[in-house]
């Protein structure tokens, strides 16, 4: 028979280890998200479905969101044993100047909607941390304010090309005056994608105080308060609108703009130009030939064309035709530090991250987005430790194994 006995407080004492009290609610939230998921549940416990669903949501059936996301789920890392990786290095380079780690925040519009504290916070994080951020053309803080909040960024401008073509050359000088450094030209939004669950919300900027909003400011007061009692929305690009997302979009963007307009921008802007947007091998080639610096593969997050190609899978493909000096870029379905780490080995030059920020801001304003890049880092480094690669250089395409 097993023999018992009570045990002695002098064994136990080493065993009894609670937590230190946290009285801070919103470091308790973010303590407790060990993934960019967990961020994405309390972001959608604290924010009103509308604004949720703006962020979370894509075009017509999501297919293209879920596929990006699928991918990435689905890939087959191939690690390498008997490496040193007692020292792992994250730092890499985009457009010829370093950056700490392989991702920088991309350009999100109607930010603050989400939480008030909104580009200003992501601007900063982005600065402590050492990695590009872009600011949108439909961004919530104006150029002038996001360049103050973050003097030592570094600061990419999203542009959308506009029917009125003076707005966007005034728009590329005010980034160039306030120290942007590269301008990121958006090209998949000639219309506005079928964004139904906004059409099903009522989605509109500021938000309307209809019955059911009424009823969801009941579930969410901390979000409205903060809404209502800090400085009013201040777009980038426009004074303010009274609409939908895709009545905007329809009303703002030309959808007559050709790759003959590249030199038009070009004219009006004088440093790096990105195209983001790229969806086909031929377009990566023809935008290159006609002088961009760098692409990125992208289908708007799947928030455009239902069924466009999935990013991850074009990028070898990309990468082969191109050869390995060219800047490209990626995003859409990116949640974790391995899926940066993996579509770095596919042949990416760095990879951007929307929505993942965006829910650690919406879990916890600018905390939140430290969260999110302190959660990214360490899956970005101990993934690459665990496929025995010490240097984001040192990845490559053998490393990764797609579906």
């Amino acid at each position: 028979m097993t023999q018992r006995q009570l045990p002695k407080w002098s064994e136990l004492k080493p065993l009894l280890r609670p937590k230190p009290l946290q009285l801070d609610p919103t470091r308790r939230r973010l303590d407790s998200a060990l993934t960019i998921a967990d961020l994405r549940a309390v972001a959608k416990r604290r924010t009103p479905r509308s604004v949720f669903d703006y962020t979370d949501g894509a075009a017509e059936g999501e297919i293209s969101l879920r596929r990006a996301r699928g991918t990435f789920a689905n890939l087959e890392f191939r690690p390498a044993i008997l490496h040193d990786v007692s020292a792992i290095d994250t730092t890499t380079s985009f457009l010829g100047r370093p950056s700490a780690l392989p991702f920088s925040f991309a350009p999100t519009g109607f930010t603050r909607m989400m939480q008030h504290e909104g580009e200003r916070a992501v601007a900063r994080v982005a600065q402590r941390t050492g990695i590009p951020y872009t600011l949108s053309t439909m961004g919530t803080t104006s150029i002038e304010d996001v360049a103050a909040a973050a003097p030592q960024a570094r600061k990419w401008f999203q542009l959308y090309v506009w029917r009125d073509r003076s707005a966007a050359e005034d728009l590329m000088r005010r980034a160039r005056q306030a120290g942007y450094e590269a301008l990121v030209l958006t090209v998949d939004v000639p219309v506005a994608g079928a964004r139904l669950r906004d059409a099903r919300n009522g989605f509109s900027i500021p938000p309307a105080l209809t019955v059911r909003t009424v009823a969801d400011a009941a579930m969410h007061p901390a979000w409205w308060v903060n809404l209502l009692t800090t400085e009013p929305l201040t777009f980038a690009s426009l004074s303010s609108w009274d609409g939908t997302i895709a009545e905007l979009l329809d009303a703002l963007f030309d959808p007559t703009m050709t790759l003959a307009d590249l030199e038009w921008v070009r004219s009006q802007w004088d440093g790096p130009l990105i195209i983001k947007g790229i969806q086909t091998v031929e377009d990566a080639r023809t935008v290159f030939d006609a002088g961009v610096d760098a692409i990125v593969l992208s289908n708007h997050g799947g928030r455009q064309l239902d069924r466009a190609p999935v990013p991850l899978r074009l990028l070898p493909e990309v990468r082969e035709a191109l050869g390995p000096d060219k800047e490209v870029m990626l995003d859409t379905g990116v949640m974790s530090g391995a899926d940066v780490v993996a579509a770095v080995a596919l042949g990416a030059s760095s990879v951007m991250v929307g929505r993942a920020y965006l829910y650690g801001l919406m879990a916890g304003g600018e905390a939140g987005v430290q969260r999110a890049v302190d959660i990214l880092t360490a899956e970005v480094r101990r993934t690459m430790a665990l496929l025995g690669v010490p240097t984001v250089a040192d990845l490559h395409p053998h490393h990764v194994r797609l579906p």
